[in-house]
């Protein structure tokens, strides 16, 4: 009887069928989980414990009085440029991802030519500094804004906006004309460049980095993949560029300086280039040029005009958004059409 109903269950097309399992399989070992990958918090544990141990050696290298005044320039320069990069970077990535592109048709003239003032003029109503509009002006022309336009909003923004403005106001309480002229000189700079690249400029010079193709992902995934993709790319150049700005400052000696002043034309090329060596942001610029009291007027609005058009930090970072070709072409040009502007509007008004 037991036999029978054992046979009627094997044979019952209704029964549950169980799967027939291989010998042996049970006996096989587990794979082996992936190991995980050294992140930043072990790398940051380990140079904790590293400083630690070899503490007395950093110690006494700190203790170096040029070593620290090159601390100094670093930090003040990375703590001035750090939140407006930001600032700018999470705009460029709102532009990115929330603006579309048919609202670049409508805000700005479809003529090139005409382009170019809308957009430097929109500089006013953007309080950010050089190191923000960097990569805003990345996002521009990938949007679909000609790079004759972005261009000028680049040199124009860090300028004109109303921050910078107030600032060189405080800074130069008995001199209120050098608002005006700082203000008119790099506007002027701005859109001379823009036309210029309208007329010279080619579009294989500029080579934007690759980014993410952010289609197809969500508005806020694609948002925070903007912003980590470019706070990452343009943040290592400001590194460097601030690296270099500290270098040249600690390695300079104060009594060029001195030398130089005496000379009227020298002095104007002295400060320009001191500008571009400085890498000074444009928020804090008019208050180390008002305490050049030994330069003349005209030389220090160059210094005022040049600093946030074209400076180290500002080369290393155009040249990682925009590629060397960009920047070898891009950052002459505006340093001698800066100078040019300057000089020629301070000779007239002083």
């Amino acid at each position: 009887m037991i036999g029978e109903v054992i046979r009627l269950s094997t044979t019952d097309p209704a029964a549950p069928v169980t799967p027939a399992v291989p010998a042996g399989v049970d006996d096989q070992p587990a794979a082996p989980e992936r190991e995980r990958a050294v992140g930043s918090t072990e790398v940051l544990c380990f140079l904790l414990i590293l400083i630690g141990i070899l503490h007395r050696p950093i110690g006494a290298l700190v203790a170096n009085p040029r070593l620290q005044t090159w601390l100094t320039v670093f930090v003040s320069v990375m703590v001035q440029a750090t939140p407006f990069l930001v600032f700018g970077v999470v705009l460029s990535a709102v532009i990115a991802v929330f603006v579309p592109r048919s609202f670049w048709a409508r805000a700005l003239p479809r003529h090139p030519a005409l382009a170019v003032p809308v957009a430097g003029m929109a500089g006013v109503v953007l309080p950010g500094c050089e190191c923000g509009s960097v990569p805003i002006a990345g996002s521009l022309i990938r949007r679909g804004v000609t790079p004759a336009a972005a261009l000028a909003f680049l040199l124009a923004a860090p300028a004109i906006n109303p921050i910078v403005l107030t600032a060189t106001a405080v800074a130069f309480p008995g001199n209120p004309e050098m608002v005006a002229a700082r203000g008119g000189a790099s506007l002027v700079v701005a859109l001379l460049m823009g036309w210029l690249w309208l007329r010279l400029g080619r579009t294989e010079w500029i080579r934007l980095p690759h980014r993410a193709h952010l289609d197809g992902l969500p508005r806020m995934t694609a948002f925070w993949t903007a912003c980590r993709h470019d706070i990452i790319h343009a943040g290592g150049f400001l590194v460097v560029g601030a690296m270099a700005a500290a270098t040249i400052n600690v390695a300079m000696p104060q009594q060029l300086l001195h030398d130089l002043a005496a000379r009227p034309l020298l002095s104007v090329l002295a400060l320009a280039a001191l500008a571009v060596l400085l890498s000074i942001c444009s928020e804090a610029d008019a208050f180390v040029a008002a305490s050049l009291s030994q330069f003349s007027l005209t030389a220090r609005l160059a210094f005022l005009v040049v600093g946030p058009m074209i400076d180290l930090k500002l080369i290393s970072m155009q040249a990682g958004m925009f590629g060397r070709r960009f920047a070898v072409r891009f950052a002459p040009a505006t340093f001698t059409l800066a100078v040019l502007v300057a000089a020629s509007l301070g000779t007239v008004i002083w």
